[in-house]
């Protein structure tokens, strides 16, 4: 990709990285229409390269080196006690390419004196990016331009939705709600399945309803302009069965022992930057 913003420009992309969430905007990538060969990755595993080449028929590398040259977009998607070692290797190769990092807590600033360069994008994407379902969060270093903003746009929509935060302390907040927000669902549904079952139901059925109900309720908060609050009472009669839970929880403070957790999230978040940044 160059500074336009379609998907099937001449230079290359290139992804450090070749687990999850490569491997889902490499897919958005070639479904809307990016040549396999203008695929750039790099991947220690072996067995992962395989399943990348044999899924998209793209070019896997064990080790950074010159091909990464001919790639305009770097997309860093790799763990954050790795990320130095791996700028390292790239960084001879990547000067005057645009750098996108979905590692979690490894702060901008890290990654621009390990890369020698301003023109860094740092987001915090979700799993659901695996069906094009996800939402990202973006955050820009004064370095990128607004050209270069779009062509990243342009990526994480292969993904899902995206928005972008003013101040990068911020996307540790997005870690904590968005990042992991996907196993505080998946958490859920395990009790409402377990629950279900001990109420005389299969664990296909509960696990259907649970899984229909999470969806549904999603898709009507996102049709609505109502707060959630609001649309909660609805379902809420006074003495009837919803309220029976809901009471339940407030007991148990399960609210503010959630908000509590997400706190925590959080906390990891700053601790991996100053863990892996230094």
């Amino acid at each position: 990709m160059t500074g336009r913003t379609d998907t099937a420009s001449s230079q290359a992309i290139a992804f450090i990285g070749g687990g999850n969430m490569a491997s889902a905007i490499i897919g958005g990538l070639i479904r809307q229409g990016l040549p396999a060969a203008q695929v750039e990755v790099v991947e220690p595993f072996g067995e992962a390269r395989e399943k990348l080449q044999a899924q998209f028929s793209i070019r896997a590398q064990e080790h950074a080196g010159p091909a990464l040259a001919r790639a305009g977009l770097v997309v860093w998607a790799v763990k954050p006690q790795t990320f130095k070692d791996a700028a390292a290797q790239a960084r001879p190769h990547t000067a005057n390419a645009l750098h996108l990092s979905v590692a979690a807590g490894i702060r901008s600033d890290s990654i621009a004196q390990w890369l020698g360069t301003e023109r860094v994008v740092r987001s915090m994407p979700n799993t659901p990016a695996l069906i094009g379902k996800g939402i990202t969060a973006l955050y820009a270093r004064p370095g990128v331009s607004a050209q270069d903003k779009a062509q990243v746009e342009q990526v994480i929509a292969t993904t899902g939705d995206s928005l972008w935060v003013g101040q990068e302390a911020q996307l540790d907040a997005v870690t904590a709600l968005s990042g992991s927000g996907p196993a505080y669902v998946f958490f859920f549904l395990e009790a409402m399945t377990q629950a279900g079952t001990e109420m005389g139901l299969s664990r296909e059925q509960a696990y259907r309803l649970s899984v229909g109900t999470f969806a549904g309720a999603s898709e009507l908060a996102r049709a609505s302009q109502d707060p959630p609050e609001v649309l909660r009472q609805r379902v809420t009669s006074k003495g009837g069965t919803t309220y029976a839970a809901i009471t339940s929880m407030e007991q148990d403070q399960v609210q503010a022992l959630f908000i509590k957790a997400l706190h925590a999230a959080q906390q990891r978040a700053r601790e991996l930057g100053d863990e892996f940044g230094g």
